[in-house]
């Protein structure tokens, strides 16, 4: 038996002229933050994110302001970075959000916490302020997709974001 295939949805949502676009993308070559910033780098606008989703276990978002800023990113369950590689590459250069009662127990086993990781106000100007997002990603019951499409849907690019989901 082969490792099992890991599945994620990575589409780019890029806005020029208050037209959004969207598209898949592959991010099979990536790995680290400053890769994903890369394939935001590949397009044009004033707003350009990276979304990305995986087996209903967490949702990313990256965010590329200019392309001499470094990637902003939010990663909405630390847990997730523990199994799967494209939120461990997101959380890598990321903290915590919120306290890590671990911090100080030297016998805790070397794991994420399931508290969100990163910048919660990546994406406040479209829609989505911090709080918002943090109490979606908390709220029992919402999907990482939910999230996404939330998100999406604020910032206007909802259906295109649909769209591309199928």
């Amino acid at each position: 038996m082969g490792e099992a295939l890991m599945t994620y949805f990575a589409a780019r949502l890029t806005r020029s002229n208050d037209r959004w676009r969207a598209e898949e993308v592959g991010l099979d070559d990536c790995e680290s933050l400053s890769d994903l910033g890369d394939v935001l780098r590949d397009s044009t606008g004033e707003v350009r994110l990276l979304v990305i989703e995986q087996d209903d276990e967490y949702a990313a978002i990256v965010r590329l302001d200019s392309d001499e800023d470094d990637p902003r990113a939010f990663l909405s369950d630390g847990h997730a970075a523990d199994a799967y590689p494209m939120a461990a590459i997101v959380a890598e250069d990321l903290a915590e959000i919120g306290e890590d009662e671990l911090e100080d127990d030297e016998d805790a086993p070397p794991a994420h916490d399931s508290a969100p990781f990163g910048d919660p106000d990546v994406v406040e100007d479209l829609g989505t302020s911090a709080a918002d997002l943090l109490a979606m990603c908390a709220h029992p019951g919402t999907l990482p997709v939910d999230v996404l499409v939330a998100i999406c849907e604020k910032a206007g690019c909802g259906e295109a974001f649909e769209d591309l989901r199928g």
